[in-house]
């Protein structure tokens, strides 16, 4: 089964394809069922341009596809659920969906501001926070340089109170930060900040002790 993000980007944009039929009443499991199917036998068929898709190939990403290449599977079955007419109907109903994709997996990566949480992202307590870069400023041109990440990577942040800030930049130098841990998930899997974690989920705001 493939499992890139941008095949899930794909079989979600044919799957608000099959929404925009107002009559579908399917539960969500069968939706899912019905576009992974429909994905599953289009997707190997796309260009490499398509399948790899992303913000920084944006300006070399094409949604031509030519008719012949539309798979027979893929036209009968929508055609058997009564999405398509005939061959071209199905054909134009993929042209759609691979705008729809190619508009989701080539956009621009979302500004920081836009991505502030309510809880840190480490101890997950509801206090103040602060931003963390989860790529270094102060290593930007080495990570450009060293092709460790793209560019767009770069401003993404994590959203932690000042405790658990400190502490991500406690155990790692600037360098490992960027080519390491570079994602929340990826800080989280380390034995050192998963103790952090648990006591100071345990810590409460502003209670001074001793």
């Amino acid at each position: 089964m493939e499992s890139s993000s941008q095949f899930a980007l794909f079989k979600d944009s044919i799957a608000r394809r099959i929404l925009s039929h107002t009559d579908i009443q399917d539960s969500a499991s069968e939706l899912d069922d019905f576009s992974s199917y429909l994905a599953s036998e289009s997707w190997p068929t796309l260009p490499d341009s398509l399948r790899t898709a992303t913000y920084e190939a944006r300006g070399s990403v094409s949604t031509e596809i030519s008719l012949d290449s539309t798979p027979v599977s893929f036209t009968d079955t929508l055609i058997s659920y009564g999405f398509a007419s005939d061959q071209e109907d199905a054909f134009n109903f993929l042209k759609k969906a691979l705008d729809v994709y190619v508009d989701d997996a080539c956009a621009p990566p979302p500004v920081w501001r836009t991505t502030r949480k309510s809880e840190c992202e480490i101890c997950e307590r509801e206090v103040p926070l602060t931003y963390h870069h989860l790529i270094p400023r102060a290593t930007h041109t080495k990570v450009l340089k060293r092709k460790w990440h793209p560019e767009s990577m770069l401003n993404s942040v994590a959203w932690l109170c000042r405790p658990c800030h400190s502490a991500v930049h406690s155990v790692s130098s600037t360098d490992e930060l960027a080519r390491d841990y570079y994602t929340v998930e990826l800080l989280l899997g380390r034995a050192d900040i998963q103790k952090w974690r648990t006591y100071a989920a345990k810590q409460r705001f502003g209670v001074k002790r001793g």
